[in-house]
């Protein structure tokens, strides 16, 4: 399987109107994503905190990491400041955060219907206590 892409629009939380489009490399195999210092700052993100990752040399590198809104949704995936030139990377918490997967053939993403795990009610409580 080849590398899938998709458009993704991430916006500043605090001022929706300030957005980016472009697009990223999805990568279901890191958990962080990551855009571009100067594209978060041009929509007035700021750094929340610093995170150390293992860089595919095998070193530890500290990185700025924000929060953003993602395809309509604010989420607490991490972003990660890259440098100059880096490739933006959708990461899994993002993808899944939000509520979406990829559809790798026709590079979009796809949300994933909403489900509840548990409600609250009487009548959960009564099924659980019949099968004890």
């Amino acid at each position: 399987m080849g590398a899938t892409y998709a458009f993704v629009t991430i916006r500043n939380p605090m001022e929706l109107q300030r957005s980016w489009t472009g697009k990223f490399l999805v990568d279901t195999g890191a958990f962080d994503s990551l855009v571009p210092r100067t594209l978060l700052e041009e929509i007035g993100l700021e750094p929340r905190s610093r995170r150390v990752h293992t860089i595919a040399d095998d070193r530890s590198v500290a990185f700025d990491t924000t929060v953003a809104e993602f395809e309509g949704e604010v989420v607490g995936g991490t972003i990660v400041y890259g440098e100059e030139g880096a490739k933006p990377l959708l990461g899994v918490s993002a993808l899944e955060f939000s509520g979406f997967e990829m559809d790798p053939r026709n590079e979009r993403l796809k949300r994933l219907p909403a489900v509840l795990l548990m409600t609250g009610g009487t009548r959960n409580v009564t099924r659980q206590r019949q099968f004890r």
